[in-house]
């Protein structure tokens, strides 16, 4: 195997030109030219470098110190802040203690001060007043949450506050503000403000709300009958207007809305409680109409004992005394002992045709008097079932769930005793009234019979 060394491939190099026909002597010279250059070439890419790389070290040794000398310089200064503010804070400290000692108890008084102001905002926060004179509160909580001791100005405006709600408190005061009706159309209108209980427009109770510095008309207005304080105004006619007043400053008349009416509470018994309701209006129907009839009957039969020689067929009594002279008519001054006996007997048979007549309706309205708790009762179950359904569904976090089903329980149970306790009396009066009657007939028949006896013995 044949090394190549440089002088070989020198040699071959060198050779290369004559196979080719080339001449020796320019190849060498070239070559050694080519040589030169590239080592010049790089001797001074070299020098280059060289001079690059010193120039970025001196640079960077440049610049290290420079940023040593900002280390001691910030740190002196970190030192000397460090003093600053250990010195600052015995001063402080020292002028706390003196501002301390030279304020005294007026500290005491300044703290006061700011509680008041924190406390006299949060109530014109919900003051009615306050929609009269807006922007109040913000001046209050700065002055609360303030750290520096209030003046003299201050402290005036405070008193003057305190004491413009106190004086406006007594007053029944007009005034124009932004009212929200039903429908949510908002206009401005005169407000009347009773104190801090009461804001009125067009005769309509109002509620403020604070976070819009507006008034509210209230869905449902509270009716004469369920105002339990009421207040002398005296800006009417000579005897002055009544007012429902609000002692919480609208907390009652709001939830006013949420009380329902009559008419909603009888919607929360459901049908059980429509169902008792119609029951108690067919008794009282019932009662109504044997009533009139006991009372035009018993007109006719006074009238008729007025009158005992001359019956009417109109009236139960003329009906009994027409078949006792009926009978008489059709055996006169008979002796036989059992034309009395008859006579009794056809009496008594008028009487049972007339009880019906004035006894009727009176089992119904009985038992309708007895279905009515009982259809109360079963309301009660129906709406403890609704209940516990609601409570195994939902559980028993949120009450208002469970409110149904106890209303429906409650009101079912109330209408069924409201029924049947009226209609118990309607019909023990409807019963007297009939015995009444039934005893006067039983009376004028004995009284036939026993001068039917008379007749016979003569």
């Amino acid at each position: 195997m044949i090394r190549l060394t440089p002088l070989l491939i020198l040699a071959i190099a060198s050779s290369w030109p004559l196979l080719l026909g080339a001449e020796p002597a320019n190849h060498l010279e070239q070559l050694l030219q080519q040589v030169q250059k590239s080592q010049q070439q790089e001797a001074a890419t070299r020098k280059m470098r060289e001079e690059r790389f010193l120039a970025a070290h001196a640079n960077q040794q440049q610049m290290l110190a420079t940023i040593k000398a900002q280390l001691t310089a910030e740190q002196e200064r970190s030192q000397q802040l460090r003093k600053r503010f250990d010195s600052n804070e015995q001063q402080l400290t020292e002028l706390e203690a003196e501002l301390k000692r030279q304020t005294g108890d007026l500290g005491e008084v300044f703290g006061t001060v700011r509680q008041s102001a924190k406390d006299l905002a949060a109530l014109i926060n919900e003051s009615l007043v306050s929609a009269q004179y807006p922007g109040r509160t913000q001046w209050l909580q700065t002055l609360g949450e303030s750290k520096k001791l209030p003046d003299i100005s201050e402290l005036k405006q405070l008193w003057y506050l305190t004491q413009q709600e106190t004086v406006a408190s007594g007053r029944v005061v007009r005034f124009l503000a932004t009212v929200i009706d039903t429908d949510g159309h908002a206009n401005e209108q005169e407000v009347l403000r009773v104190g801090l209980f009461n804001a009125l427009a067009q005769g309509q109770y109002l509620n403020y709300q604070t976070e819009t510095n507006h008034f509210v008309v209230l869905a449902r207005q509270p009716a004469q009958s369920e105002s339990q304080l009421m207040a002398y105004l005296g800006m009417g006619d000579e005897h002055g207007d009544t007012l429902a007043v609000d002692p919480t400053r609208g907390v009652l008349l709001s939830l006013l809305v949420e009380t329902p009416d009559p008419l909603e509470r009888i919607q929360q018994g459901g049908i059980v409680g429509y169902i008792i309701l119609a029951l108690g209006l067919l008794g009282l129907i019932i009662v109504i109409t044997r009533l009139t009839y006991l009372a035009i009957t018993g007109r006719a039969i006074q009238q008729q004992l007025n009158h005992l020689a001359s019956p009417s067929l109109k009236n139960p009594l003329g009906r009994i005394l027409a078949v006792a002279a009926e009978s008489r008519d059709t055996n006169p001054g008979s002796g036989d002992p059992k034309q009395g006996d008859t006579l009794e007997l056809q009496v008594d048979e008028a009487i049972l045709r007339e009880l019906p007549r004035l006894t009727q309706g009176e089992g119904l309205v009985k038992l309708l008097a007895g279905v009515a708790p009982l259809l109360g009762l079963l309301g009660t179950v129906v709406g403890m079932i609704a209940t516990f359904q609601s409570i195994t569904l939902f559980g028993t976090g949120d009450p208002k769930m469970m409110a149904d089903g106890i209303s429906q329980a409650l009101v079912t149970t109330a209408l069924g005793l409201i029924v049947a306790i009226p209609l118990l009396f309607m019909h023990t009066l409807v019963t007297s009234r009939s015995q009444a009657l039934i005893q006067i007939l039983d009376e004028q028949s004995l009284g036939l019979v026993a001068a039917g006896r008379e007749t016979r013995d003569v």
